[in-house]
């Protein structure tokens, strides 16, 4: 930057000239007596000029000069500093002026002068790349391992950074490979954080710790995997990097994690096949499942599941505060749509706590729940009483006993949302009955109720049930269907006996119906598709997650099978 014009009384004619590179006006202006060493405003003299200008003629016309001066010492003129600590010396490497390096060195400029902030000639020269410049201040005895900058880096670091490929070669051959900046990370740590594969290479030929691990435990294969770097990676693996060493101090870190958090999916698959699988559900440990949900990674979840990871992991309630995968995929998707993990974890046959079937309840919303049913069988109770589980059915998971528990559980706990989820649960082949419970009676809403009764025998309800109804219907609570009041109809016995010789799971998931001699049009009344399904009346009054803490809170276990 040309200052003569802003700070014209500061800026002296020789450090014009030297600037400019016109070694003749130099020459004329000295032996009219001007001074070689007058300073500017940032303490540059007329050498750092003609160093920063690479003009070698200027150099060597202004080192004559102070060493022929009788006032001036020739070693201290060319390491005078800048106000920035700045040398001649320091200014021609930074900016490649490979002539002026060599005139400067020999007149005694000091190698090593480090510069205010932390520089000097030789980490220059390597932060712009300019090999030969390196070659020579290295075999001239530079400081090869001393540190720089605020965060302790050497050259060796700062060439890896910058991808300087070939000043790295030559840095390797005389520098500390294991030297470490003050996160103790190392040159090779920096290769594969910044992908500079061809680096990465050059240091682990030369004998490099693979497995060197920074202040957090990282190693060069956790980095490189967080990154995306995915040649580092298979360089790494190929030259011994463990995938297997724990990466943080807080719970066992893994390459495998930080590949799956990212959604590096090519990097992912490479590391599932090498990584030990106690990770999945060791004691302790937390299943990448886990990481990839909390970044709302799907792909990641995808891969991890078609790779054999199982849904349900370890409970991480210690570690995460979640119970499972599922568990944690829907707290972090508590707005609709639910997310794709959340989709993956179900289609997978990830366990349903009574947590879970919350999310499917307690909300006027029915994508959970519609999700659940489309990959869930639920079985009749025959199936569920004498224990023949059967793990899979028709393509769909079977629900177990305990799961049958926790949706009844928390379905006769969320009534005031029944309209929307009981049609749901009735058409997916549930037992209608089961449902047939006091705390249901007593609160659901006439179109609810009345609705749930037409699956039914109304006539034959036990007393306690019917004392519930007659209260209800004497304090004006539940309107009920005028046929409520006399003898079941002989069709809907008989469609009754049909369901329960098929089975509800069968009647209202199959096409048994079709299969059976009897008339076409009486398919639907069969199925029970002539019954209206009620209204949703009542729009929630608090977001999901609050109902969600309501229920962990206050909800109260009911016992049907």
């Amino acid at each position: 930057m040309d200052f003569t014009e802003c700070y014209g009384d500061t800026v002296s004619s020789v450090a014009a000239a030297a600037r400019s590179g016109c070694r003749k006006r130099v020459r004329k202006l000295i032996k009219r007596g001007f001074s070689v060493d007058c300073r500017d405003n940032r303490g540059w003299n007329a050498l750092h000029e003609a160093a920063a200008a690479g003009s070698k003629e200027c150099v060597q016309e202004l080192l004559s000069a102070a060493g022929a001066g009788p006032s001036l010492c020739l070693r201290a003129y060319v390491n005078s500093l800048t106000h920035e600590g700045e040398s001649a010396c320091y200014l021609a490497a930074k900016c490649g002026h490979l002539s002026a390096v060599r005139l400067l060195l020999k007149t005694h400029a000091d190698i090593n002068q480090l510069t205010n902030d932390l520089s000097c000639p030789l980490y220059a020269a390597v932060d712009t790349g300019y090999k030969e410049i390196v070659e020579l201040l290295v075999k001239k005895g530079a400081e090869v391992n001393r540190t720089h900058t605020a965060s302790g880096w050497t050259c060796l670091h700062q060439a890896v950074y910058k991808g300087h490929i070939e000043t790295v070669r030559i840095l390797v051959k005389v520098g500390e490979l294991e030297v470490h900046d003050d996160h103790r990370i190392s040159p090779l740590f920096a290769a594969a954080q910044y992908g500079q594969q061809e680096c990465l290479e050059i240091l682990i030929n030369a004998g490099a710790n693979v497995n060197t691990q920074a202040a957090d435990l990282a190693t060069p294969l956790l980095i490189a995997s967080q990154e995306g770097h995915e040649a580092c990676v298979v360089f790494l693996l190929n030259h011994g990097a463990d995938p297997n060493i724990a990466c943080s101090q807080d719970w066992p870190q893994l390459p495998v994690h930080a590949a799956a958090e990212f959604g590096h999916v090519g990097i992912l698959g490479k590391l599932i096949a090498v990584t030990d699988r106690a990770s999945d559900h060791g004691d302790g440990m937390v299943s990448p499942l886990y990481v990839a949900v909390n970044r709302h990674q799907s792909s990641s979840v995808e891969l991890l599941l078609r790779e054999g990871y199982s849904p349900d992991a370890q409970d991480c309630t210690q570690i995460l505060g979640m119970r499972s995968p599922l568990s944690f995929a829907l707290c972090r998707s508590s707005n609709k749509p639910y997310s794709e993990s959340v989709r993956s974890l179900v289609a997978a046959g990830a366990s349903l706590s009574e947590e879970d079937w919350v999310y499917a309840f307690a909300t006027d919303q029915t994508e959970f729940l519609q999700l659940i049913l489309e990959h869930r069988w639920i079985p009749q109770l025959e199936t569920l009483t004498r224990k023949c589980y059967v793990p899979h059915y028709c393509g769909k998971t079977m629900l177990k006993v305990q799961d049958v528990r926790n949706l009844l559980c928390v379905a006769l706990n969320q009534v005031q949302f029944a309209a929307c989820w009981l049609p749901l649960i009735l058409k997916a082949g549930l037992e209608p009955s089961l449902l047939l419970q006091p705390n249901m009676l007593e609160y659901a809403d006439s179109e609810v109720l009345n609705y749930l009764l037409e699956f039914v025998n109304w006539s034959t309800l036990p007393p306690h049930l019917k004392h519930i109804l007659s209260r209800r219907q004497a304090g004006r609570t539940w309107h009920s269907y005028l046929h409520f009041d006399s003898i079941t109809g002989l069709s809907h016995m008989c469609r009754l006996q049909v369901r329960s010789v098929l089975g509800p799971d069968l009647l209202m998931r199959t096409n048994v119906v079709q299969q059976l001699p009897v008339p076409s049009t009486l398919h639907d009344f069969l199925q029970f598709g002539d019954i209206q399904e009620p209204l949703h009346k009542h729009p929630p009054r608090s977001p999901l997650l609050n109902r969600i803490e309501r229920y962990r809170s206050s909800h109260q276990h009911i016992h049907v099978l």
